[in-house]
């Protein structure tokens, strides 16, 4: 444990390890912090900052209302208020508290300006965003501001757009602003059918901003993941809790997941809570536990039940009103198949799979994180996680004999209605006419499919990865 320091020297070190991104560490000494001095709110802040980078908005979200008790016009904590707002879907009180709090031109109106430009931005309120730019201020200023102007501009002159956007990305020293700003010139870029330059910046930003990925480790846990699938035909403890009104998506990032959490979603039984954080969460507590990726069949009943419970009571929390169900858009659960058996039986699960070359540019054009998702950095790594995932999950459904059915996202596109009614089917509940349109879903979409899914279903992005054919070799021939 840390030693205690004075409160002001507590926030310098912290200061340190969140500047040297050690979330995890900073986190764990700003909990300490608060447990010395419940009634200050420094403690809280700290931990909000360090539980957001990590994805732990729950965490984040307990936190900032424990410190806005203490001090409720605080400028840092609300700020983080409307950014957890934000990231958990609710734009509407987002916008409402952040322009709010940018009226007030508090110490932090850069950075309370730049979050506001972007939940207006993923909330698809482009008036508004065009609006907040001319009105001005201290934030249009930051030279992040560059991402914002620059996607306004799009709207009229794409191709200026993308030199000011690439423009910004070479010359930056903010590595996510680099990364940002030049994804969003490479979406450009591809838009305009610009395709060879689309893949060399798309390289170029991978190579600045994308750390080395340790792609073996996850073959070695997919590896015992195997062997222990195995042991399991002589049985599965599930010492959890029962929770058949839990679904999942099981599948690789941009293989049709959003668009299917979005007709999921405008069922009137069933709520999609995003990309929840909670399976995360779970498999890290199995780690602890030391029964993961090697012995969940020891879990015991009282750890597998806190689990659960911690799952359920997140997800509970992010369901929308009325609905019976919750969808969680989870990309985590398809190397986590056995834990959520044990711990979550009875949840339904819907694999989707896409051509895999479609899946991998699409992954390999878009702005992941560069430490979580590591390996979208390069084609050949995507094509060895996209392999485990097809190995694994089809193993793990019928070993497990877990509640699941398997679409194909360019099925589910030429079939909508055949395909989400056996999803539907999964997951127990009746056909409803209004999956069919999940372009009219108002929810806020934070993933990098937020502008495609406010079309309708429509066949675009099949047969991508030919505009980019020289940069795949044969050995992607035996992934169809």
């Amino acid at each position: 444990m840390a030693a205690p320091l004075p409160p002001q020297s507590e926030e310098r070190a912290i200061e340190a390890l969140l500047t040297h991104q050690r979330f995890g560490e900073a986190l764990a000494r700003a909990q300490q912090w608060a447990n010395r001095t419940p009634r200050q709110a420094a403690p809280y802040s700290a931990i909000a900052r360090a539980s957001i980078p990590l994805g732990r908005l729950d965490t984040a979200l307990g936190a900032i209302q424990r410190g806005l008790n203490i001090a409720p016009t605080d400028p840092p904590l609300q700020l983080m208020m409307g950014v957890v707002e934000n990231r958990l879907g609710r734009s509407d009180a987002a916008i409402v508290r952040l322009s709010a709090l940018l009226a007030r031109h508090p110490a932090n109106e850069v950075d309370v300006g730049i979050a506001l430009a972007e939940a207006l931005h993923r909330a698809g309120r482009k008036a508004e965003v065009a609006a907040l730019i001319a009105k001005g201020g201290a934030w249009i200023a930051d030279e992040r501001a560059r991402v914002f102007t620059g996607r306004m501009l799009a709207l009229t002159d794409p191709a200026a757009a993308i030199v000011e956007l690439e423009d910004a990305a070479r010359t930056t020293r903010i590595t996510h602003l680099k990364r940002i700003a030049g994804m969003e010139a490479v979406r450009l870029l591809d838009a305009q059918q610009r395709y060879r330059e689309a893949f060399d910046l798309a390289c170029y930003l991978h190579r600045e901003t994308t750390p080395m990925f340790d792609v073996g480790a996850l073959e070695d846990a997919a590896r015992i993941q195997g062997v222990e699938l195995e042991k399991s035909r002589a049985g599965v403890r599930a010492p959890g809790i029962h929770a058949e009104a839990t679904a999942f998506v099981v599948g690789m990032p941009r293989s049709g997941t959003t668009l299917l959490e979005q007709m999921l979603d405008r069922h009137p039984q069933i709520s999609g809570i995003g990309e929840y954080e909670g399976v995360s969460n779970l498999g890290e507590g199995l780690i602890a536990l030391g029964v993961w990726p090697q012995g969940v069949r020891n879990l015991q009943k009282a750890d597998a039940q806190r689990l659960a419970a911690d799952y359920l009571a997140g997800s509970v929390a992010r369901k929308r009103e009325g609905a019976d169900l919750t969808f969680d858009k989870t990309l985590h659960a398809w190397r986590l198949l056995p834990a959520l058996a044990a711990v979550l039986p009875g949840a339904a699960f819907v694999h989707i799979q896409r051509d895999a070359r479609d899946t991998a540019i699409s992954m390999f054009l878009s702005n992941f994180h560069p430490l979580s998702w590591g390996f979208t950095r390069d084609l050949s790594m995507i094509r060895r996680v996209i392999a485990l995932e097809r190995k694994l999950v089809p193993r793990a459904l019928e070993v497990l004999a877990l509640r699941g059915v398997s679409i194909v996202y360019e099925d589910l596109v030429d079939h909508p209605q055949r395909e989400i009614t056996r999803a539907l089917e999964c997951i127990g509940v009746a056909f409803d006419e209004t999956v069919l349109s999940p372009q009219s879903n108002t929810r806020t979409v934070l993933t990098l499919s937020s502008e495609q899914v406010r079309k309708p279903i429509n066949r675009s992005s099949i047969g991508r990865w030919k505009n980019y054919a020289f940069a795949f070799d044969a050995s992607w021939d035996e992934l169809k």
